[in-house]
């Protein structure tokens, strides 16, 4: 079995703008990657839209554009052809589109040089990016509703060790991406952030959803001992031996 070809387009785009979640797919049976390189495409095209403009409006009209292609999908027009829109139409829900869109409009931070306003507005903005991602990808995979909890705790986890990896290249766009940049103020997040995670209950069919958030468990515990290493940008990337046990087992390893 291959993929059809009309999902062949977004697994280029996330093997180019996403290279961890590409391995993870690739990594999943073929059934799984005709839906999630579409949601995993969705995602690189929207989180790199604020970036590719220092036009603040531009980018507002980019992540715009996003927004009413999955309006689209959500009340079922006809939705806009494109490489990624198209074959994401094949596998969203109504409910999944409106939810994702939720996901775009949080990206509007990204946009500009603004502080997030309080703890709650930075947590929020990672349960609307990474946890709507995730918990979506669940979904599609046949994930159990009672586990849409424990699926988010754990995109919680995976959102918050991908931002600190960022927070370096933030810092140096002018951004401000901590309330509380100090390493006392790292290792707090990071602990807080980290006791919060529980491991769901999934089908085996589910559990590819869960693994690009592998080692974040892991890398969010070495923080909260070496908060330096963020704002030294040494923080190691995902080791792939994870992802293949993950793949071998059946098991996520977060």
């Amino acid at each position: 079995m291959s993929l059809p070809e009309a999902v062949i387009p977004c697994a280029r785009i996330v093997e180019q703008g996403d290279a961890d979640r590409f391995r993870t797919v690739m990594a999943a049976p073929v059934a799984a990657r005709a839906m999630l390189f579409p949601l995993y495409a969705l995602n690189v095209e929207v989180s790199r839209a604020p970036w590719v403009t220092q036009e603040a409006m531009i980018a507002e009209m980019r992540l715009q554009w996003w927004r009413d292609a999955l309006e689209e999908i959500a009340t079922g027009a006809g939705v806009r052809k494109h490489e990624v829109t198209t074959p994401l139409a094949d596998v969203l829900s109504p409910a999944m589109a409106r939810r994702l869109d939720e996901g775009v409009a949080a990206r509007r931070w990204d946009v500009y040089r603004d502080a997030f306003e309080d703890e709650a507005h930075f947590e929020r903005y990672l349960d609307q990016t990474a946890g709507h991602l995730m918990w979506t990808a669940a979904q599609l995979l046949d994930a159990p509703a009672d586990q849409e909890a424990a699926v988010r705790s754990v995109a919680m986890v995976a959102g918050l060790a991908a931002f600190l990896r960022a927070v370096p290249k933030l810092e140096a766009a002018g951004r401000i991406p901590l309330l509380d940049g100090t390493t006392d103020g790292v290792a707090v997040l990071a602990g807080r952030i980290g006791m919060r995670l529980t491991v769901p209950r999934l089908p085996s069919s589910a559990r590819p959803a869960l693994w690009p958030a592998l080692g974040a468990a892991r890398l969010l515990d070495q923080v909260r001992r070496d908060p330096a290493a963020v704002a030294q940008d040494r923080l190691p990337p995902v080791a792939p031996w994870r992802l293949s046990l993950a793949a071998l087992t059946g098991l996520p390893r977060v």
